[in-house]
């Protein structure tokens, strides 16, 4: 049973206000963080701000933290919910409070905090790590997979001050033995790469972006591609770190092409044919396993067209599906891509998050887990990886304490599966298919 919901703005890893809650049960109280984004897909649920406010530039959180305390936590409460068995029932109970289809009144944020702090609360209840708590919710099957992690470490698109269009360059030691094994790996290379961008642009090029990346002064994937397989290759794992590319393409679309010269005014339009050669031939020069939001969440065509030749990476849908079933299904209807990012606030509650995952993998989908560019200290994605068994996520560079808080949560669950005597293993070179292992 739920005693108390309280609720309170805290502040996120770019120093803007978010939605911190605790939840209260006989067990204790359980606290979640809602993190928000920066590149955001039109359709995600609604993150309510105080814009009309201009204190904190119109982004305080004073409306969605009333909205808990007052419109959510006393019918919540009065409802007698068990935290153990009712976190479908809780949820639901939320978005008819909320009554929209984009929980626009209450806010997504609001919802997803009681929601995430009601997870945990459940899993006190039922005295198993909030891992196994999801496992279960999800009904997905033993043993434990560990995950690829991906590591954002060279930052362009509204994640930095630089020129380059495309937000996300990412490495992932899929040759590692362990998730332990991948961070250590990531962790040298990340601090190699700083040298090698030291040494070609000057120190003050080391200055890292919102996810822990640096955002040296490159304009050009390939550059970015050739600093993260120099930096791959002195540390001695080539064939070991692959690369992802995030290009977030909505954020550069502009009346049906692509404008990679948006961050530095030079107008360098692409159209959606010339943007699938320029990934088809990074596809064939670099190491590239994954790629995410290579085209605009509404030009279906691209995505459509790319999909039928995209046979080397997994090709991910962030903006296309924002953690959606509608979206999900909308796109394995017509082929668009053939894995979905999860992001917990895009969609606003755990159990509408897990549906979406289900549902991708009814589709022989992957399943993506990812944090947000504007980040908590909250590592519920890390247990959420593992209960979900969805084979690889990212949550930036191995910098920043809101970054690297999941990657230590997730050698600690693996040490802690070792402990026990656990079945697991990791993803590896897998990680697309995780779920089916």
């Amino acid at each position: 049973m739920i005693r108390s919901i309280h609720a309170a703005q805290r502040l996120d890893s770019r120093g803007n206000p978010t939605v911190q809650v605790d939840v209260t049960t006989d067990k204790g109280t359980f606290r979640s963080l809602v993190p928000s984004g920066a590149s955001t897909g039109s359709r995600e649920a609604v993150e309510l701000r105080d814009t009309s406010n201009p204190a904190l530039g119109g982004k305080g959180v004073h409306t969605a933290v009333r909205n808990v305390e007052k419109a959510i936590a006393p019918h919540l409460i009065a409802q007698g919910f068990n935290v153990e068995t009712d976190l479908d029932k809780i949820d639901d109970f939320m978005k008819e409070l909320d009554g929209t289809k984009n929980k626009s009144k209450l806010g997504a944020n609001a919802i997803l905090g009681v929601s995430m702090a009601c997870a945990r609360a459940g899993a006190a209840s039922m005295g198993v790590p909030l891992y196994e708590y999801l496992r279960r919710q999800a009904n997905v099957k033993t043993p434990y997979i560990m995950p690829v992690p991906f590591f954002n470490v060279l930052n362009g698109g509204v994640h930095s001050g630089n020129a380059m269009a495309f937000q996300e360059f990412m490495i992932a030691p899929v040759g590692a033995e362990s998730v332990t094994d991948a961070i250590w790996m990531a962790a040298g290379v990340y601090h190699e790469l700083k040298k090698v961008i030291s040494t070609k642009f000057g120190t003050a090029a080391t200055g890292i972006g919102d996810e822990g990346g640096f955002a040296p002064p490159i304009v050009h994937p390939h550059e970015a591609l050739d600093l993260l397989t120099t930096a791959i290759a002195n540390c001695g794992y080539t064939g070991k770190v692959q690369l992802g590319i995030d290009p977030a393409a909505s954020e550069f679309f502009r009346d049906g092409n692509y404008d990679v010269g948006f961050k530095d005014k030079t107008s360098n339009v692409k159209t959606p044919q010339q943007m699938r050669e320029l990934y088809q031939s990074l596809l064939s020069k670099y190491p590239i396993v994954l790629l995410e939001d290579p085209f605009a969440e509404d030009d279906w065509q691209s995505w459509i067209d790319f999909n039928k030749e995209c046979n080397i990476a997994e090709l991910v849908g962030d903006d296309l599906l924002v953690t959606n079933v509608e979206r999900v299904q909308e796109a394995h209807e017509k082929k668009a891509c053939d894995a979905m990012l999860l992001k917990v606030n895009q969609i606003g509650t755990v159990t509408e998050a897990i549906a979406a995952a289900k549902l991708a993998y009814k589709f022989d989908w992957g399943v993506f887990v990812s944090h947000r560019s504007g980040e908590t200290t909250d590592d519920f994605i890390a247990d959420l990886v593992v209960g979900l068994r969805t084979g690889h996520l990212k949550s930036g560079a191995p910098c920043r304490g809101e970054r690297v808080v999941k990657y230590n949560r997730l050698m600690d669950i693996e040490a802690e599966l070792k402990a026990k005597g656990e079945g697991f293993s990791f993803a590896g070179s897998r990680f697309r298919k995780a779920q089916k292992l």
